[in-house]
């Protein structure tokens, strides 16, 4: 029985020691051994792949190089062909784009020269929808973006209005649209707000009209009234002489006749604003030297039962 126990351990040892492969250091000196032999291995394998490394890089360099280059070629040929600014910085991004991919795909084949184009195509293609997830919202501003700079429904300098915001347009990028407020302040809007919501170009054309209401009395000659006040707006500096100015009743207000006035001037805002006042001044005076009135908000209280009225008294003293 001895023996066979003795032989059982003898046959446990062999198999812990043959599954084991890596003997365990027994001083200091041989923890400095295996650590020199594992960085020396590093440094072999690094040796070995210097040269992909340094092709991968000269890649990179003559990929910025040709990126510059083609980017010169198409401003040029862009401008040559009087494309308007926003579409000449679209193709300048794409094509940066275009020629950096291919940079960063044929550096990545000599990093890795086990990657092919297709399977680095498909791992483009996963990582791209895994990133298409993640950043769903910067994504749709970046095609929103490309689409507005695309079909140029404006550009910079003009106002536009958008769900109540008002201002003018410094700067459209891929991913916003940069809006200076008519109260100064920089407001940055995505693009893809701009182009889910209808949008009013104020300036599309360089005149707009304006309308205002002015009531008369109702005693008053309203066909005098008309004439009055049809001279008085196209006296005005601001309103535009080629366009007609348009004079006409509107309805029976609640103490004056309603008259619908419009004209055309600049389209920008602050000549919108410096043009009504203008005209409302002109009219005021016009209507003032013609002896019309301008009433105020009249009411008549109708009551029931005839009132009593009984005349006051002087105290008694």
């Amino acid at each position: 029985m001895n023996e066979n126990a003795a032989s059982a351990q003898a046959s446990t040892n062999e198999a812990i020691d043959a599954a084991s492969p890596i003997d365990a250091p027994q001083s200091m000196s041989d923890v400095v051994s295996s650590l020199q032999s594992t960085f020396l291995g590093i440094w072999e394998a690094f040796l070995q792949h210097t040269p992909y490394l340094l092709a991968g890089l000269l890649v990179l360099v003559f990929t910025w190089i040709a990126a510059q280059s083609v980017k010169q070629l198409t401003r040029r040929a862009l401008r040559r062909a009087s494309v308007k600014a926003s579409l000449q910085e679209l193709g300048e991004r794409l094509v940066n784009i275009l020629v950096w991919g291919a940079g960063l795909l044929l550096a990545a084949m000599f990093w890795f020269p086990g990657l092919t184009p297709t399977t680095a195509l498909g791992g483009l293609g996963l990582i791209s929808i895994a990133i298409g997830f993640a950043f769903q919202d910067i994504f749709e501003n970046f095609f929103a973006g490309i689409l507005l700079l695309w079909r140029f429904p404006f550009e910079n300098g003009d106002f536009i209005e958008c769900e109540g915001i008002l201002g003018e347009v410094e700067d459209v990028t891929i991913r916003m649209t940069k809006l200076r407020l008519t109260s100064g302040e920089l407001m940055l809007v995505p693009n893809s707000f701009l182009f889910k919501n209808p949008v009013n170009v104020v300036t599309n054309r360089t005149l707009r009209r304006v309308e205002i209401i002015a009531g008369v009395a109702y005693d008053v000659d309203l066909e005098q009234a008309l004439v009055v006040i049809q001279e008085a707006v196209e006296s005005c500096s601001t309103v535009h002489s080629s366009k007609a100015v348009q004079v006409f009743p509107q309805g029976f207000g609640d103490s004056s006749i309603d008259i619908e006035v419009a004209w055309w001037t600049q389209a920008k805002p602050f000549d919108v604003r410096q043009s009504r006042a203008e005209v409302i001044i002109a009219i005021k005076r016009a209507l003032d030297q013609a002896g019309i009135e301008i009433p105020f908000p009249y009411r008549t209280l109708t009551f029931k039962e005839p009132l009593q009225i009984q005349p006051l008294t002087a105290p008694d003293c």
